[in-house]
């Protein structure tokens, strides 16, 4: 009879001091969260530039091939 509730006095340290110890001994460790700031874009002239200088280089090219034909 000792030796069964000695048995079962093991058994029951063993079960709550497993749960207890679920985690591990090591300290939890909490990643913080990954924050990526954008760069402000800046505004580009060639957005405006560039269509405005094919434009140009088109009519350039009409005007002058209507010039040869006539």
């Amino acid at each position: 009879m000792r030796l069964t509730k000695t048995l079962i006095a093991a058994a029951l340290a063993t079960t709550v001091g497993g749960t207890a110890f679920a985690g591990g001994f090591a300290p939890a460790i909490i990643e913080q969260p990954v924050v990526v700031i954008e760069p402000v874009a800046t505004r580009s002239s060639w957005g405006i530039i560039l269509p405005l200088a094919a434009v140009a280089l088109l009519i350039a090219l009409a005007s002058s091939s209507s010039d040869s034909a006539s």
